[in-house]
């Protein structure tokens, strides 16, 4: 939560490990946010033209990727963009179970762990969506996603248990202010983002207590959008990182899970109520990195809407429940000038919402560049997963001095 600076002085190394910076991304690819049901070719194209953008970007054959990660339900199997690719080997593919975007940092650990074990060495994290191929909205949500605890309460939309959960937020005394602030930097950002969907939206305090309810507390403006669109990041090794591009993201930590009394039944069990879940993982998160949120220069933070995006930052540390109101500001969520810039593509709520992957894309972005918005100095960027999920998970990425 460091002011932003110049300082281009190395950090203080943290705890030898096998996987801190061990691993690396070294491009990214994405292809333009399609209105929901409106992309020209179906799921396995979108994901496609990610990977082979990423690639070009790593200076790397799209043919040398050899194994695939996923999250989420994508339908995308290694085998199947293997053939898609003309990959010379398939040696590694796998997706995390369940979470859905709550797995998003843990398809970067898994990827990071296939390649220090030797199993593959250049990994292709992809994720992708075409309403037109899956349905996402029709079927995958209501009928996949939830437990029948949900159905028979008549519960079948993420906006109805979000907002139970930021309900309670809000009986232990956080603002709705802090949700505000929340999407205002996510668009204000967005503005200068040639590829954020949201980059017209006049947006302001009037435009958001206006908009109508989804679910509330939830109001139209809290919720994030439904895109067409996919994502690539290609992960390899340290060693074969620094051979390919100037500036790698290095992955100092990436773990997931889930604390005692969550899991797969979190609406009966899960404590405290208005928590996001990341409450162990985020303990681990910093024990694995030699960090901790103070050191940090910019958080993507998963919203799919605003009050789990708030608990997601007070579980990592970045505020309490009684410091959220001085902490999560506009003025501070925004770069140049803000202490804990968020969100500096435009988030889930206004770059647009292919299952949380565009907040991977520009967490990488901020220390590789390529950002719309780059924070000043920035060397230490936060991958927050899809909050109060089943299963919830977190990446840490870093530049050279960080190692």
């Amino acid at each position: 939560m460091n002011a932003p600076s110049t300082d281009t002085s190395p950090r203080p190394a943290g705890p030898a490990s096998r996987f801190r910076g061990a691993t690396a991304v070294v491009g990214v690819g994405n292809t333009p946010m399609y209105r929901r049901g409106t992309a020209p070719v179906g799921e396995r194209g979108l994901c496609v033209a990610a990977v082979v953008e990423a690639c070009r970007q790593a200076g790397l054959d799209p043919r040398d990727v050899d194994g695939f990660v996923s999250y989420g339900s994508d339908r995308n199997a290694g085998p199947r963009m293997m053939a898609a690719l003309g990959s010379r080997e398939l040696r590694w593919s796998s997706m995390v179970w369940e979470g859905g975007g709550g797995g998003i940092a843990a398809a970067v650990g898994m990827a990071a762990s296939a390649i220090i074990a030797g199993q593959a060495e250049t990994i292709a994290f992809v994720r992708g969506l075409a309403e037109r191929d899956g349905g996402r909205l029709r079927d995958d949500v209501s009928k996949g996603h939830f437990s029948l605890q949900y159905l028979v309460n008549g519960i079948q939309s993420p906006a109805q248990i979000c907002a139970l959960r930021t309900q309670r937020l809000l009986a232990e005394g956080v603002p709705r202010s802090t949700m505000y602030a929340v999407a205002a930097a996510s668009y204000h950002h967005a503005r200068t983002n040639p590829r954020a969907f949201g980059r017209h939206v006049e947006f302001d305090n009037d435009l958001y207590e206006q908009s109508r309810w989804v679910s509330e507390p939830l109001h139209l403006f809290d919720c994030s959008r439904e895109n067409d669109g996919a994502i690539a990041l290609i992960i390899t090794s340290a060693e074969r990182a620094a051979d390919l591009v100037a500036r790698p993201a290095y992955v100092l930590a990436a773990p997931h899970g889930a604390a005692a009394r969550w899991g797969g039944e979190v609406e009966e069990s899960g404590e405290p109520y208005w928590s996001a879940g990341f409450e162990s993982v985020a303990r681990r998160l910093w024990a694995e990195s030699g960090y901790g949120p103070d050191d940090v220069d910019v958080v993507q933070v998963y919203e799919n809407f605003t009050g789990p995006a708030v608990a997601s930052l007070i579980d990592h540390g970045f505020c309490t429940l009684e410091t959220a109101a001085k902490v999560l500001t506009f003025d501070n969520l925004i770069t140049p000038t803000g202490s804990l810039p968020i969100n500096t593509a435009g988030g889930n709520l206004a770059e647009g919402f292919v299952h949380g992957m565009a907040g991977a894309a520009e967490a990488v972005r901020q220390i590789i560049g390529g950002s719309p918005n780059p924070v000043p100095g920035a060397e230490l960027s936060l991958l927050a997963g899809g909050p109060g999920a089943p299963l919830v998970s977190s990446a840490l990425f870093g530049s050279a001095a960080t190692l």
